[in-house]
């Protein structure tokens, strides 16, 4: 879908596939070696194109719901999100983790039903599926004509004009479109072919008419209602189309809360909750903050890129800024941002509020950083971490690639997509133990220490899958131990030195927070 975005943007001449045959060509989105290989998403890319007297950013984030703290940290840059679905499947296990995701940041949410060239439910089961499982309303935009070698094309619900596709000549291509109003009965009959849809065709429009709440763009914007469209992006079926309505309907950058404090200023007390203001687009002082972290986008040169939103004001080259976690006002030079489009960049000397530009990250800068201008600190609210289900050790089975695979550790860990665990007092000289929310976290970690590093790595699982942080602290933590309340629990210690409890059950979990509440 991503690609066939790019396509109709002008920003690619010919469309990739993320499972491609031979004669097509990989996806400008998934370029690591084992998304190519695998077929599937793994990381979160970012790529932007100007279309309509707009710069779309498009931040491709991973299907599969082993990815889903990724696509959380995107979602954070985000003004609207769109929602792929399966039309032959409907709502998957990961996209329903994934809606979970969308929810908690509160988006506008485009619902796209792909791959109707193929068989599939029909239109209502999948509105029915989604207000079921979602509770959210959907109100249809671009509404399916047949599905699989019967799919002619789409209504458009807005204007009434039917669009009739062909399919392209060449692979990759543009679609072929006839534009007829709905109307024209006799005309429409004639170019649809088949008496059964174009019957099914006016029922519908009719039904569709007569029943859906009216579209309400402030509940869209509430994430109250999603406007649905059909279609299929192998084929370029309703893809334009679906982008013209986007760039009509989707908001524009808006602005984030943040912490506003003057330079220099007494801090309030630690217990005092901070007061957060609306830092707008239109604020004249430069304000990003950072969503994501990335190594070896170009691993001749090992370099490590932080990705930043920018909120407010406008980057220029060369400017410094201030950094929210830094102390006595200390500046950094902002000498290189980049443009980002996959893993190509380009030079940018000016941005502004919406755009995401990569800068070079020493190791300064982390996930949830603010970087701002001005005499006022800006601080936006951190970007948190989900909490891990899958635990394994990790170690090097050849002791003479002991520093590129402690180099290669600290840049993987840097990115944030798996944390690192210790035994308590660990400075690093014992076994690694790493925690991740799904499986697949721990193959991208080998496949890329051996792809980017030239490591090789062993994983070996234990049995635990669920962790807990102690806000109580390690006398907690002790007091819990000499009571005798932490059988069959795995005590040990996060990269900070914070004490964090792996257990094999959520119930062997809640059980002890009840009894021994001072854990907190």
């Amino acid at each position: 879908m991503t690609e066939k975005l790019l396509l109709y943007g002008g920003a690619v001449q010919q469309a990739g596939a993320v499972r491609q045959k031979a004669e097509q060509r990989a996806t400008t989105s998934d370029f690591m070696e084992m998304e190519k290989e695998r077929g599937i998403s793994i990381s979160s890319t970012v790529m932007n194109f100007d279309y309509k007297d707009l710069r779309i950013n498009i931040l491709d984030t991973p299907g599969h719901q082993d990815f889903s703290e990724d696509t959380y940290r995107a979602l954070a840059a985000a003004d609207n999100a769109v929602m792929l679905l399966d039309a032959a499947k409907g709502l998957e296990p990961q996209t329903r983790k994934l809606f979970e995701v969308c929810r908690m940041r509160n988006l506008p949410l485009f619902t796209f039903v792909n791959k109707m060239d193929r068989p599939a439910l029909t239109p209502y089961e999948i509105m029915d599926q989604i207000e079921a499982e979602f509770g959210l309303e959907t109100h249809p935009i671009l509404w399916p004509i047949g599905d699989g070698e019967r799919f002619k094309g789409v209504l458009d619900r807005l204007t009434n004009i039917v669009h009739l596709y062909q399919k392209p000549v060449k692979r990759g291509g543009k679609a072929e479109v006839v534009e007829i109003p709905l109307a024209e009965e006799d005309k429409l009959k004639e170019l649809i072919a088949d008496d059964e849809l174009f019957d099914k065709l006016l029922e519908d429009a009719e039904l569709l008419d007569g029943l859906m709440n009216p579209l309400d763009m402030d509940r869209v914007m509430a994430a109250e209602q999603s406007p649905l469209f059909f279609g299929s992006a192998m084929t370029n079926f309703g893809v334009q189309l679906f982008l013209d309505k986007f760039c009509e309907m989707g908001t524009k950058p808006i602005g984030r809360p943040a912490t506003v404090q003057l330079e220099g200023k007494k801090k309030k007390a630690e217990s005092e909750e901070p007061e957060l203001e609306m830092v707008h687009p239109e604020h004249e002082e430069f304000s990003g903050f950072i969503f994501k972290t990335q190594a070896n986008l170009d691993p001749k040169h090992r370099d490590r890129l932080a990705y930043v939103r920018i909120v407010s004001g406008t980057y220029e080259k060369g400017m410094k800024v201030g950094h929210s976690r830094s102390k006595g006002g200390k500046k950094y030079n902002l000498a290189q941002a980049q443009a980002l489009f996959g893993n190509d960049r380009s030079a940018v000397e000016i941005a502004y509020p919406g755009d995401v530009i990569g800068i070079n990250n020493p190791g300064n800068f982390a996930i949830g950083d603010t970087l701002f201008t001005g005499t006022s600190k800006i601080a936006y609210p951190g970007i948190p971490s989900f909490s891990p289900e899958k635990f394994s050790y990790i170690r090097n089975p050849n002791p003479s690639s002991y520093k590129a695979f402690q180099k290669g550790m600290d840049q993987l860990l840097d990115e944030g997509a798996i944390q690192a665990l210790r035994q308590r007092n660990d400075d690093g000289g014992g076994p690694l133990l790493l925690a991740a929310v799904g499986q697949l976290q721990f193959e991208v970690v080998q496949a890329r220490l051996e792809s980017e590093y030239g490591v090789e790595s062993i994983m070996e699982p234990i049995g635990y899958n669920l962790a807990r942080w102690v806000d109580g602290g390690w006398d907690a933590v002790e007091k819990a131990d000499a009571d005798g309340k932490l059988f069959g629990i795995m005590v040990v210690q996060d990269r900070w030195k914070r004490p964090v409890l792996l257990f094999r059950n959520d119930w062997k979990a809640a059980s002890l927070a009840e009894e021994e509440k001072y854990l907190e």
